[in-house]
């Protein structure tokens, strides 16, 4: 995909859908950090329905902390890895306390350092709750940069590095959400709607026209 096709992709995603965030629910810089937390591996749906009770009992570390592992995992038992994430989600509220002022930190390395915080969960906050023009990839958007032939790599993180390179700067900020929503909603793993693409064209993928019929 050429520099012409690529700045023509993201202005009709623009177009559809001129102010994308994600389908998390949040009203806070900390309440998107669990809700991200809480999403490996579950459904944005999933975790909004955890976090509506959770984030009404406990909306900041100090009360989270008080609420205990036990009161986290009650809340998110319904959702995938919840022992785990429920421990995870005590041990960097406490951190955030004794390290950050109770506040979420915005620099890459010390997001990283928090349980649970992969380079992934860094980069939705870095993007959606600072502003930064970071692109996590996760399967949805690993899978449409590799179909359409947008940037292509073996690896999340390589295909990280080549959207960084090769996004357009005006659409930088806004291609995460963009490209996760493609994903999630037209350009499907296993039966993806073509007929439905507003990029359709643009695509590089062999098998687009099939499914464009069907």
């Amino acid at each position: 995909m050429n520099r012409h096709t690529r700045q023509e992709f993201f202005r009709r995603l623009a177009e559809r859908n001129p102010s994308p965030t994600t389908e998390l629910e949040y009203a806070s810089e900390f309440e998107l950090l669990i809700a991200v937390m809480l999403s490996a591996q579950a459904t944005d749906v999933s975790v909004n329905k955890a976090t509506r009770g959770l984030f009404a009992a406990a909306p900041d570390p100090a009360r989270m902390l008080e609420l205990g592992e036990a009161g986290v995992r009650e809340h998110i038992k319904r959702i995938g890895l919840f022992n785990t994430k429920a421990k995870n989600v005590i041990k960097t509220c406490r951190i955030l306390l004794e390290q950050h002022d109770g506040a979420v930190p915005r620099e890459r390395a010390a997001l990283e350092a928090l349980p649970g915080v992969g380079r992934k969960t860094a980069n939705v906050i870095l993007n959606t709750a600072f502003g930064e023009p970071t692109i996590a990839v996760d399967t949805h958007i690993f899978r449409v940069a590799n179909r359409t032939g947008l940037a292509r790599g073996r690896t999340p993180l390589a295909v990280e590095q080549k959207l960084l390179k090769v996004v357009p700067a005006e659409f930088r900020r806004d291609a995460h959400h963009w490209l996760i929503l493609h994903g999630r909603y037209t350009c499907l793993a296993r039966k993806p709607r073509c007929a439905d693409c507003c990029v359709l064209d643009l695509c590089d993928w062999r098998e687009k026209n099939r499914h464009a019929t069907v």
